[in-house]
């Protein structure tokens, strides 16, 4: 009870000096209905984040190590290129709707697109914590590229988180040291406004004709990504509740390889034209 007591005792003391000016009033349903606040909140960003190492250790261990994000001048090429090494000019509007969702958007100070670059010094796996064992994935990985659109949902009807991108890769590099492969020149980019992509957006229900142009050069220029992530059951004769679903409703793309090395000589490049990920759906959980 004491302590109740002083509980009371400093927050009237912090009350004091309102109620000596103001009476407070309780409102009623009709006065909180009249009080609005603003449209929504805008953070303006610009950022460069390093990050020594990103370990995930269940019996062993998954280690991301030197993991550098920024502007495209954060890689060699993007640098030369004339990038600057931030990640800069973004802006993002958070929303409430009138029914509850959270709508966030990423847009652009300047209206362009956003340049990025990625530096990870390897992807390794480590025997228990310690990595006394290890097998280097990927080394030596650097690319940038530009995002053109991101725009998240909450829908607060189903529960779903929706994203959709629209982005591509300029230049990625890596090698695949465990097999020896080397990868130079990946890019991915939007799958085009040909006769053959039209008809791909449109047998997947995208009327890309009835797009503004400027939605028209964002979906047919970069490569296009919508996903809804949220709470549900396992796939199929699966038997697991409350795991994490991932939802791919579509990706289109292009995607092409300069060059694949094997023993530090190229053996070729590789391209895939028209590429579409549809109705694909993933279940995530632990065991």
């Amino acid at each position: 009870m004491k302590g109740l007591k002083k509980i009371a005792l400093i927050t009237a003391m912090a009350a004091a000096p309102f109620a000596a000016n103001a009476e407070l009033q309780a409102m009623n349903d009709t006065a909180m209905g009249d009080v609005t606040g603003q449209a929504g909140v805008t953070i303006e960003l610009e950022t460069k984040v390093s990050i020594g190492q990103f370990k995930y250790t269940d019996e062993g261990s998954f280690a991301v190590n030197d993991i550098v994000l920024g502007g495209a001048g954060v890689t060699a090429i993007g640098a030369g290129a004339g990038f600057g090494d931030l990640l800069d000019q973004l802006k993002v509007d958070i929303d409430i709707a009138d029914d509850g969702d959270a709508v966030i958007h990423v847009g652009t100070l300047d209206g362009n697109p956003i340049d990025w670059g990625l530096k990870v010094g390897s992807m390794q796996l480590l025997a228990g914590n310690t990595g006394t064992d290890s097998t280097t994935l990927i080394s030596n990985l650097s690319g940038f590229g530009m995002l053109a659109q991101l725009d998240i949902k909450v829908d607060t009807a189903t529960d779903h988180l929706n994203l959709v991108a629209a982005f591509d890769v300029q230049n990625m590099n890596f090698d695949v040291d465990f097999l020896g492969v080397g990868v130079r020149g990946l890019k991915i980019t939007g799958a085009g406004a040909d006769a053959n992509a039209m008809a791909m957006y449109t047998a997947n229900g995208y009327d890309v004709a009835a797009m503004t142009p400027q939605q028209q050069a964002v979906f047919t220029t970069f490569a296009n990504a919508n996903l809804d992530v949220y709470k549900g059951t396992g796939l199929g004769a699966s038997t697991a509740v409350d795991v994490l679903r991932i939802d791919v409703n579509n990706i289109f793309m292009d995607v092409s390889v300069a060059s694949i090395e094997i023993g530090g000589a190229s053996i070729g490049s590789v391209a895939l034209d028209n590429v579409a990920v549809t109705n694909t759906k993933l279940a995530v959980y632990g065991h």
